[in-house]
């Protein structure tokens, strides 16, 4: 089955992605920090048990990983396919996870909180992201029950995640504010709104190749559809500037962008040995040639995001089976490019 990253449409707007994902914590027993071995594994069998049963239609779609149990390239390679948290993977004792067979969704089960619903859509549908996030929630509620205040809301580890629990985002691939120097202003200024940019794999991850993620921080205070129609506001205004520049840069420097666009073609498309950081650097180059038209029709196999998903250390590795040292991944890496944009 084609996965979610496998979307031709990742390479067709500034957006490439969105998420939305819900924290949770069943109501009989302590947050994690608190939970022992027994309580853990007793999570993780009450959580799983909750959607895959008889009685959920969409209990077939998911698989069961106990990550626990699995090889550090696998989790590392769940990380890299946005299917778990690089926080879920360190942590010790009795974990979960269920992930859909497209790996547009995902539950973690003793992350930070007992259950984390996420679905991730390619493209702008976050309202397609959030509807089945919502009914994932309410399947498991059907089995269990929540930490639910009257006042506060849902009750979660962090006291920031506490009320709707939900984390909206988008991916938003945004190379010209960030070469003109004004991505840093638009993060001063988005906060005011309660929303943060952070890096490709969420809280505590560097940026790669001009894409971000935007996402809201307080959940507290405002309804689910309040929350997405803020995030969406927030994020229109972003595309607009991005829009903008590129469309100055087009008309006033074309030769310019042209030569940055097709020079990063013709090194990936001829690399024998090449570093995650200049693939990735100069896959962002490419992919703004195609957003600006000048590339159209010089497409690799993949869609830019997945080549960059898939030249990450955990997928590289986790591909060929075993841990592979840097000299020999750059020479792979390489290998797997070329043959993208041959």
């Amino acid at each position: 089955m084609e996965k979610w990253h496998d979307d031709p449409k990742l390479d067709g707007h500034i957006i490439i992605s969105c998420r939305c994902r819900l924290a949770r914590n069943i109501k009989k027993y302590p947050f994690t920090t608190a939970l022992n071995a027994e309580t853990a594994s007793a999570v993780v069998k009450e959580a799983v048990g909750a959607l895959k049963n008889d009685r959920n239609p969409l209990s077939a779609c998911f698989e069961y990983i106990d990550v626990a149990n699995s090889s550090p390239l696998e989790r590392q390679a769940l990380v890299n396919r946005h299917a778990a948290s690089p926080e879920f993977i360190k942590k010790d004792g009795p974990k979960g996870l269920l992930v859909k067979v497209d790996e547009s969704c995902s539950v973690m089960i003793n992350e930070e909180d007992h259950i984390r619903i996420q679905s991730i859509y390619p493209g702008d549908d976050i309202d397609a992201a959030w509807d089945m996030t919502d009914k994932l929630d309410d399947l498991i509620e059907e089995s269990v029950e929540y930490a639910f205040d009257g006042d506060y809301g849902y009750l979660t580890s962090c006291p920031t995640n506490t009320g709707t629990g939900l984390r909206a985002s988008f991916m938003v691939h945004i190379p010209l504010l960030e070469r003109m120097g004004q991505f840093r202003q638009i993060v001063q200024t988005i906060g005011k709104f309660g929303m943060t940019a952070r890096g490709i794999y969420g809280e505590g991850t560097e940026p790669m190749g001009s894409i971000y993620q935007i996402s809201n921080q307080v959940t507290i205070g405002k309804s689910e559809r309040e929350i997405i129609k803020s995030l969406q506001g927030v994020t229109n205004r972003i595309i607009e500037q991005e829009t903008k520049l590129r469309d100055n840069i087009v008309r006033s420097n074309i030769a310019d962008i042209s030569d940055v666009a097709y020079r990063a073609y013709g090194i990936l498309s001829n690399c024998r040995k090449i570093s995650g950081k200049e693939a990735i650097k100069l896959l962002s180059d490419v992919r703004l040639g195609y957003m600006t038209g000048i590339l159209d029709k010089k497409r690799p196999k993949k869609n830019i995001y997945s080549i960059i998903m898939n030249i990450q250390p955990g997928l590289l590795q986790y591909v060929h089976g075993h841990e592979i040292p840097e000299e020999k991944r750059d020479i792979l890496r390489a290998d797997y490019i070329r043959d993208n944009f041959s």
